[in-house]
């Protein structure tokens, strides 16, 4: 049986061409499979590549009778239906760790980029402000990131990272995870006290039916009105209608957005606030990151269709 493999998710040209020098590719664009293929072509696909936040699940399962495996690119996996693979068999793949350092670092100019006010200020020197002696939006001085209390929520090798680089500009570092861990940061047993006590909070949990809206407009309000919150995580994660409601009405202070509620769209009311930054989902996104995760699949697929155990399984 070919090493072919469907391909549930858009990804770029060079990146399939590097994973085709090895299998059989089916491209889906995106689109549901047997929109694309016929049961015939599909019915010898042994394995589905795919991003992890994309929901996989039965229905797709039911199309491939062959399949057994999915590995997906990146360290997500939230949209993957875990049970049902487990029911027909299916073994699952990330690629864990591979982009920790770049999303740690999108946090981190996340954060920087909203509590240093530089979006604004950059809009004021480019239009003609500075030099034609016009009001500043930094005439009130910003909070600096130097002695703020900084909780982490999840501290997966992400978490890690981000705790290690914000650590590094003099701050006080706590985090909140289902467990306690071998990192030199005080640990809380409960969000809400994490929340309670931190000035910055950065979101780094794995998204999943426990974690959905966990911050909500409570959580939120107990951020308080200097708190800022940064989300790299999954928009599942917040509340992202009372995220708004909380930046409207200044129950926090700001926040730095990597993930949405529904991607591939923001919000415009998000894009209003002057104390809002955003990305559009980047945080894996650096030449280093891609090599990464691409090697990561490659190991994964090559091992799945020699009939070895995945060397990245998603431990889930």
């Amino acid at each position: 049986m070919a090493d072919k493999v469907l391909v549930a998710s858009r990804f770029g040209r060079s990146m399939l061409g590097r994973f085709a020098e090895q299998f059989e590719l089916l491209e889906t664009a995106g689109k549901p499979a047997d929109q694309v293929f016929s049961a015939t072509q599909l019915a010898d696909v042994r394995a589905l590549l795919t991003m992890g936040g994309q929901p996989l699940g039965r229905e797709t399962f039911d199309m491939l009778p062959a399949l057994g495996a999915v590995v997906c690119y990146g360290t997500g996996y939230d949209g993957v239906d875990l049970k049902a693979a487990a029911e027909r068999g299916i073994v699952v793949g990330n690629s864990p760790a591979a982009n920790a350092s770049a999303v740690a670092d999108l946090a981190l100019a996340l954060l920087l980029a909203l509590m240093r006010r530089v979006l604004p200020a950059d809009a004021y020197v480019r239009a003609g402000g500075w030099s034609g002696a016009k009001p500043s939006p930094m005439l009130k001085p910003p909070r600096g990131l130097t002695g703020a209390k900084v909780g982490v929520y999840g501290i997966g090798e992400i978490g890690r990272k981000i705790a290690a680089r914000v650590a590094g500009f003099e701050t006080e570092v706590a985090y909140h995870s289902r467990s306690r861990h071998d990192v030199p940061y005080r640990y809380v047993g409960d969000l809400g006290e994490l929340v309670d006590w931190c000035d910055v909070l950065l979101v780094a949990v794995r998204a999943g039916p426990d974690t959905e809206k966990i911050i909500d407009a409570g959580m939120l309000k107990r951020l308080g009105p200097s708190g800022v919150v940064v989300n790299i995580s999954r928009g599942s994660v917040i509340d992202q209608a009372a995220l708004i409601a909380a930046l409207a009405d200044g129950t926090i202070a700001g926040a730095g957005l990597d993930v949405f509620a529904l991607e591939p769209y923001a919000p415009d009311a998000l894009a209003e606030f002057p104390n809002v930054v955003l990305t559009p989902h980047i945080g894996g996104h650096t030449q280093e990151a891609h090599r990464a995760m691409q090697d990561c699949v490659i190991a994964n697929l090559a091992a799945f269709f020699a009939g070895k155990p995945l060397p990245y399984p998603v431990q889930g």
